[in-house]
Formats: structure tokens, sequence, C-alpha cells
């Protein structure tokens, strides 16, 4: 099998020449970094503080395994009544990977995770924003191989942006199709 990295190289790159006319192969859009987004929200609300010590942590192991990076933990900018949120409160945790890791991945969530999902058909055109970046809700950490269903505590739903260098959604979709993303037709 190629890997991800090797195919936007050798098939990639020399087919998006061709099909916008690139004369150059630095022109030519690649992705720039995937960030892992998980939010706290709900999980927390009514829970004692250490019961929420307990899910964040859970929470957080999840997602390393997941990544293979340790998240950097959010905290709220300013306090809002409404959600019994105060300044300073962890709000959730997100990962930024870039490089082999990025493609590592990537290269998962294509072969793995997306088959995996239940009542996945391939990712929409309204999932790009107008730059070309993609961004994909996953509803359960466990279409993931590392996270093991029987020793999950907590199954939380995830948000994965996958970031381009692409200038409009068309190139953007184009580089992501062309990779192997399942793309609704």
């Amino acid at each position: 099998m190629i890997r991800l990295k090797e195919k936007y190289e050798k098939e990639v790159v020399l087919e998006m020449m061709k099909r916008f006319g690139y004369k150059n192969k630095m022109a030519v859009p690649k992705i720039e970094k995937v960030v892992v987004n998980v939010g706290f929200g709900k999980l927390l609300s009514l829970k004692t503080p250490s019961e929420k010590q307990k899910i964040i942590e859970d929470i957080v192991s999840s997602l390393a395994l997941i990544c293979g990076q340790k998240p950097v933990l959010t905290k709220a900018k300013k306090s809002i009544s409404a959600f019994k949120l105060k300044k300073g409160d962890v709000v959730g945790a997100k990962i930024t990977l870039r490089k082999n890791r990025m493609y590592d991945f990537l290269e998962r969530l294509i072969h793995i995770a997306l088959p995996r999902s239940s009542d996945f058909h391939g990712i929409s055109f309204s999932s790009f924003d107008q730059k070309g970046n993609l961004t994909i809700g996953i509803r359960e950490c466990t279409v993931f191989p590392e996270v093991s269903p029987e020793k999950v505590k907590i199954v939380f739903p995830f948000e994965i942006t996958i970031v381009t260098t692409a200038k409009n959604r068309e190139e953007g979709k184009s580089l992501l199709e062309l990779m192997g993303f399942p793309l609704k037709k």
C-alpha cells in the first residue's frame, strides 16, 4: 500500500497540475495541518469538581492515544453565568498535528476510522469552507482502533479540521479526493 505522503508527491501533484494548470509544483495546494478538537460542555455540566477532573483526564488520555500527541487544554476567555462558566475554566482540548504525525493520523482516519463509523456514506461538499479546508465531526471516539470500547469510560464526540493551502473549495475538494478521502459524489 502506498503511503499518503508518497501518494501526494508522486500522483496528486501531477494530477492537480493537469486539472488546474499550475506551472510549478510548489503552487499545488497541500495539507498544512490537522486540528483535532473536543469540547467538554455537556459532559462536565452538573458534575462535582472531582468528577470533572476525572472526565477531563479520561478524555485527554483517549485523545492522546488517538493522535499520538498530548492535547492542550483550552480555557474559557470570559465568564458566562447562564452556562455556569467562570473565566479560566477548562472547556475543551485540542491537538495540532503536522508533518509525519499528520499523515499517519490521516491514513488511520481514511482507511480505518471513517469506514468503521456507523451510517457513514461519504463526506459532504458542504463540509468544506470557502478556502478549501475540511471539517468533519466524529460522533464517537471508539471508531479509532487505539481506543478500546471496553476500557473507555466516556464515549465523546470530537471534530477534525484539515487545513489546506487551497485557494477555494474546488481546489480543496480535488486535493482531498485525489488523496483518497471518501467524498460524496
